[in-house]
Formats: C-alpha cells, structure tokens, sequence
C-alpha cells in the first residue's frame, strides 16, 4: 500500500474563533468543494463537533459516479485541530488533519494534513500521479479561493 500525503496551508483574515467554528461545521464543506464533486451533507450534524461524530455525504468523485461517503471524527481539540477519518468511501485509507494556529487576534493560519492511500495497488500509483493527486490540489486550490472571496486574503 502506497501513503500519500498531501500539504496545505491558508492565513485567513479572521479570528481563530470564528476560523473554528466555520470549519468545524460540516454543512460548510459543500460550498467549499467544487461543484462538480456533487457533495452533499446527508446526515444531521450536531451543534458542537465531537470525537465519534459520523458525517456521511454523497459525493461524485468519478465520472459522474454518484458514492457515499462516511468519515468519523476521530478527535477534536477545541480551538486547535480536529481530525477526520474515512470508514466508506472512495479512499482505501483517508487521514485528515485539520489544524489551527492563532497568528494574532485577526488572524489564522489553516493547516491541511491529508494522508491517504487507494485500492488497487500498485495500478493506484498510476491513478494517483494521473489523476487523483491533481483533483486534489484542485480542490484545495478552489477551497482557498472561496475561502479568500469570504473572509478575505492577506496581503503578501
């Protein structure tokens, strides 16, 4: 099996409490995913994120294939990061970290660990440097940019 690891990082103009809380709900996660991965929140969410929380979406990761996807929240600490884990999905493996650094009172750091690996190994290896790789900096690419028209961007 071949683990991957993916990358990223985004100041946001905005406190860590409010850097919290928008992250820390679900619902948001569709508009910061592309369109075109069709992802929609099935499942109720709870006010408060906590270690244990099932999250199951529907997402088109594929050609227009239409799947379920089931993470669990696997630890939360409050203000710093939350951790969330696939149980069904399109991954063999999918470790996300979420991580939040209070740079000073208006501003965030957004730190993304992805960890993941995919069925089928070794043709996976071929996908991955194809395509999957690719989506997914795509999607954090998108993901900034939503994220910059909302809150803002810092100047370099």
């Amino acid at each position: 099996m071949k683990l991957y690891t993916l990358n990223k990082t985004q100041i946001l103009p905005i406190g860590l409490c409010e850097c919290w809380n928008f992250f820390s709900n679900p619902s948001n996660l569709e508009q910061i995913t592309p369109p075109e991965l069709g992802l929609k929140v099935k499942s109720e969410t709870a006010d408060k994120m906590y270690a244990g929380m099932i999250i199951e979406y529907d997402v088109t990761p594929l050609a227009g294939i239409k799947q379920t996807w089931v993470t669990e929240i696997t630890q939360v600490d409050y203000l710093n990061y939350f951790i969330d884990e696939q149980r069904f999905g399109p991954y063999k493996f999918w470790h996300h970290q979420h991580k939040f650094k209070k740079l000073s009172d208006n501003t965030t750091q957004a730190i993304d660990i992805v960890n993941y690996s995919l069925p089928l190994d070794p043709v996976s290896r071929i996908i991955n440097n194809l395509f999957i790789s690719k989506q997914l900096n795509r999607i954090f690419e998108f993901r900034k940019q939503v994220l910059e028209k909302m809150f803002g961007s810092i100047p370099c």
